[in-house]
């Protein structure tokens, strides 16, 4: 009786133990996490991404950053890492220069001018303020406030949350902008970082980091940031 009763136990241990490994596989197959350390776009050779101009390791509080110049610094990779995500957070840690032009794009994910999300950055007078901005099918929607403005030449976190049905954009954790969108995935398209896909809008400054969740977070899930 004692056996059985061994036996019993030991089997019920072995299923609760298979059910919670698959769970927890499951969990890691249904959250993809992307993390682009820009610097390793310049110290290891990857097939897939064309680099424009010479942009230059620099360092940063947190670790290698890139410079890209404003004119001709970027890099262009022939993959969508967004691709048919249903909502999506792509957050950067990145410093813009205090001498760039006034209408920046730092990173495009998609079409050229189909389905598309941008960080962007407009600069004026010391400051910047943010936009995201997005176009699935026939909605389009920019996330753009010139009142909410930051000092030029410091080293920020933004994020930019794609959700089924809204759009938020976050600096250094603070929720600065919120709308309702109908959000579809992106299924086709490219990347580029440093200019749009169609190398208009320079960025000038430093960017350390790029992460990209598959779902929507909160700022309690963002990258560590120090100011």
């Amino acid at each position: 009786m004692k056996r059985l009763i061994l036996q019993t136990y030991l089997l019920f241990l072995c299923i609760t133990f298979v059910s919670n490994s698959q769970n927890k596989q499951g969990d890691l197959n249904n959250t993809q996490n992307l993390e682009w350390l820009i610097s390793s776009m310049i110290n290891e050779k990857f097939d897939d991404i064309q680099v424009s101009g010479k942009p230059k390791i620099v360092s940063s509080p947190y670790g290698d950053a890139v410079y890209f110049n404003g004119v001709e610094d970027a890099f262009f990779l022939e993959r969508l890492p967004i691709e048919s995500m249903e909502e999506f957070t792509i957050e950067m840690i990145f410093n813009p220069s205090i001498d760039g032009d006034f209408e920046q794009r730092v990173v495009h994910l998609g079409e050229v001018s189909g389905d598309r999300m941008l960080l962007e950055i407009r600069a004026i007078d010391g400051n910047w303020y943010f936009d995201g901005f997005a176009a699935s099918g026939e909605n389009k929607l920019a996330l753009i406030d010139e009142k909410l403005i930051h000092p030029l030449g410091k080293w920020y976190h933004v994020a930019f949350v794609v959700a089924k049905d809204s759009l938020s954009t976050y600096v250094n954790g603070k929720l600065e902008l919120t709308e309702p969108f109908s959000f579809r995935p992106i299924e086709t398209g490219q990347s580029s970082v440093g200019v749009r896909l169609n190398k208009r809008s320079w960025f000038k400054g430093n960017i350390y980091k790029i992460k990209i969740s598959s779902k929507k977070l909160r700022p309690y899930d963002f990258m560590t940031f120090k100011l």
